[in-house]
């Protein structure tokens, strides 16, 4: 008497969620009259990717820059928290060399900025951001490795939290190694 056998390997894989975790650094800095504002300053952040498409991710990222407030005689330390979502569309797969597969893309998304004085007695001032960025990605099987540009908009009150607010920009430039679970997306 025999029973039934089913064979895992006959069965088609179920298509799961796709994510992309990530913990980039890079450097933070001021374009305009940013610029003379704020210091420029080393960054760091997380972020959370769900592949909605085999081209198209939401991006979640929340990151802190330690910068400096240059108009305040003593320039105190300054914490530079932005937290955004965004869409990115990513070009196909390539297959580079040594088994590497290569992607681009460009992204836009918004959030919010907080400004927060490490050391003094003053509130921290809230403000509306939006970026567009563009970037790339070097891909060995669930592993990665991506660099990212951001060019922010971003509402900007005094740090004293006087004066009407004013539009201002800064970039981000970040590096990460990249985790993927999940399906391999266009490939």
């Amino acid at each position: 008497m025999s029973a039934p056998v089913s064979l895992l390997g006959q069965s088609s894989p179920a298509v799961g969620a796709a994510f992309e975790v990530r913990v980039p650094s890079g450097h933070f800095f001021g374009t305009g009259d940013q610029r003379g504002q704020l210091k420029n300053a080393n960054a760091t952040a997380v972020q959370l990717s769900w592949l909605v498409r085999p081209r198209l991710a939401l991006t979640g990222t929340f990151s802190w820059a330690r910068s400096r407030d240059l108009a305040t005689s003593t320039a105190p330390k300054l914490d530079v928290f932005t937290s955004d979502l965004g869409l990115e569309l990513r070009t196909a797969t390539r297959r580079g060399p040594a088994r590497l597969d290569l992607s681009g893309f460009a992204g836009a998304g918004a959030g919010a900025r907080s400004y927060n004085h490490r050391s003094l007695d003053v509130a921290a001032t809230h403000n509306l951001a939006g970026y567009a960025a563009v970037g790339g990605e070097a891909r060995l099987g669930r592993v990665g490795m991506r660099l990212e540009a951001r060019d922010y908009a971003s509402g900007f009150k005094s740090l004293a939290g006087r004066g009407t607010s004013a539009l201002r920009n800064d970039m981000v430039v970040m590096a990460a190694i990249t985790l993927h679970s999940g399906r391999g997306g266009d490939r």
